[in-house]
C-alpha cells in the first residue's frame, strides 16, 4: 500500500510537471506603481524555442531570449530588471501611442475644421512626441493569457476622451503572440467613438549580439524601402519624399551598419546616426517584407514584417547614465530599433497617409518579427 501510494504519487508529480513543461503562458506579480496599480509580468514560451517576457505596464518587452548558431539562447532586449526602472526611464520595449513619433505645429493639427491642441509641458513646446501626456508606455494595461503551442498576451487599454487633448474615447487592444516558427507578433486593434488620430508602434531596441554585449556596427541591414521623409533639424518632416538612391540610406542591398552611421550625409549626421522615417514598399494594410537584419557572432537574424506604411529606423543614438539589466552599462549604438509605424506629423501632412480613426474606420496593423539563424 505504502509502495503504490508512492508510485501513484511520483506519477502526479510527473504529470504536473509535464503539464508546466507544456505551459505556453504563465504570469507572476511584478510590483506596484507609483500610482499604487498592480503590475505583472508574463512569460510566453513557443515551440520553437522563442521565449518572451512583456508586463502589462505599458506593454513593455521586458526580455526576448532567442535561439542562437550555438544552439543556446540569448536576450537581445535592451531594458531593465524591475518595474520602477521602467516607470522612471524612457520607452525600451514599450508601446507607444496614441500617436507615435512627432506630432509639430505647437502639438495641434487640423481635424474636422477644428484644431486639436495636445496638452504640453511647457507653452513654448514646439513638438509633442510619444503621445505626449496620453502615453501609453506608461499605462497599466489590462491582460488577457492565451495558453497553447502559441501562446499569446491580450493587453487593453482604454484612453478616456480628453486624454492628453486627443479627442474621443480610445480603445486600444495589443495582441503579442509567440509563433511555433519563432515568430514575435503583435496585433493591434483601435476603435473611437468619434473622429481621431491614431499612430501606434512599439519602441524595441533590438541587440543582436545580445543586450549589453558592444555595439551593433558589424551587423549587416536591409531594408525594402525605395524611398524615405527627408526631415528638418528638428526631426519634423519637410513633406517631401526622397528616393534612397544614391544615398547612405539606400539599404536595398544589405550594408554593414558600421559603414553608414557616422555619414556626412545630412540626414544621418544631424542624429549622429540613423533616425529616419522609411517608406515600406508594397500596399500598406498589406503584410509584406520590412527589414533583416543580421550578426556575424551570434548568427541570429532578424525579419520585420508589416502593414504599416512606414517604419522609423533608429540607431540608439545616445549615451546613456543609468545602466541596463545587472547593471550593465549601454552605450551608444548598443542596438537598432524598427519602429514599423505611419509617418511622423501626419495629422498636419494631408499628403501623408491618413492617421484618422472612426467608429466606422477602426485600426488594424500587423507586425512581425521573426528570428533564425544564419550559417
Amino acid at each position: 500500500m505504502c509502495v503504490s501510494t508512492r508510485v501513484l504519487g511520483a506519477l502526479l508529480l510527473c504529470t504536473c510537471l509535464s503539464a508546466q513543461t507544456r505551459l505556453g503562458i504563465s504570469g507572476a506579480d511584478w510590483g506596484t506603481t507609483v500610482r499604487g496599480e498592480k503590475v505583472a509580468i508574463y512569460t510566453l514560451a513557443g515551440a520553437g524555442g522563442l521565449e518572451a517576457r512583456i508586463s502589462n505596464f505599458g506593454g513593455v518587452i521586458v526580455s526576448l531570449n532567442v535561439p542562437n548558431r550555438n544552439g543556446s539562447k540569448i536576450d537581445v532586449m535592451l531594458g531593465y530588471d524591475d518595474l520602477a526602472s521602467y516607470e522612471k526611464g524612457g520607452v525600451y520595449g514599450a508601446v507607444i501611442g496614441r500617436y507615435a513619433n512627432r506630432i509639430g505645429s505647437n502639438g495641434s493639427f487640423p481635424l474636422d475644421g477644428k484644431t486639436i491642441q495636445l496638452e504640453r509641458a511647457s507653452p513654448d513646446q514646439k513638438i509633442v512626441i510619444h503621445g505626449g501626456t496620453a502615453g501609453f508606455q506608461k499605462k497599466v494595461w489590462h491582460p488577457q493569457m492565451r495558453d497553447g503551442a502559441e501562446p499569446s498576451l491580450e493587453l487593453t487599454v482604454v484612453s478616456p476622451d480628453g486624454d492628453g487633448g486627443f479627442p474621443g474615447a480610445l480603445t486600444t487592444t495589443l495582441v503579442y503572440t509567440v509563433t511555433r516558427d519563432n515568430e514575435l507578433m503583435l496585433d493591434y486593434r483601435a476603435i473611437s467613438d468619434r473622429p481621431t488620430v491614431v499612430n501606434v508602434t512599439n519602441h524595441a531596441y533590438f541587440a543582436l549580439q545580445g543586450e549589453g554585449n558592444g555595439d551593433v556596427s558589424e551587423q549587416r541591414m536591409q531594408v525594402f524601402a525605395d524611398s524615405y521623409t527627408p526631415s528638418s533639424p528638428d526631426n519634423l518632416p519637410t513633406g517631401e519624399i526622397a528616393s534612397v538612391a544614391g544615398t547612405p540610406l539606400d539599404f536595398r542591398t544589405p550594408v554593414r551598419l558600421g559603414d553608414i552611421l557616422d555619414s556626412r550625409f545630412e540626414q544621418i549626421a544631424l542624429r549622429g546616426g540613423l533616425d529616419t522615417n522609411m517608406l515600406v514598399n508594397g500596399t500598406p494594410g498589406v503584410l509584406r517584407p520590412a527589414a533583416r537584419i543580421s550578426d556575424p557572432k551570434t548568427g541570429i537574424v532578424m525579419e520585420v514584417f508589416t502593414t504599416q506604411p512606414g517604419m522609423q529606423l533608429y540607431s540608439d543614438n545616445v549615451m546613456r547614465t543609468t545602466p541596463g539589466k545587472g547593471g550593465k552599462p549601454y552605450g551608444n549604438r548598443y542596438s537598432m530599433s524598427f519602429e514599423t509605424q505611419h509617418y511622423p506629423d501626419s495629422p498636419n501632412r494631408p499628403e501623408f497617409p491618413s492617421t484618422v480613426v472612426t467608429p466606422s474606420t477602426p485600426l488594424h496593423e500587423v507586425t512581425v518579427y521573426k528570428f533564425s539563424t544564419g550559417k
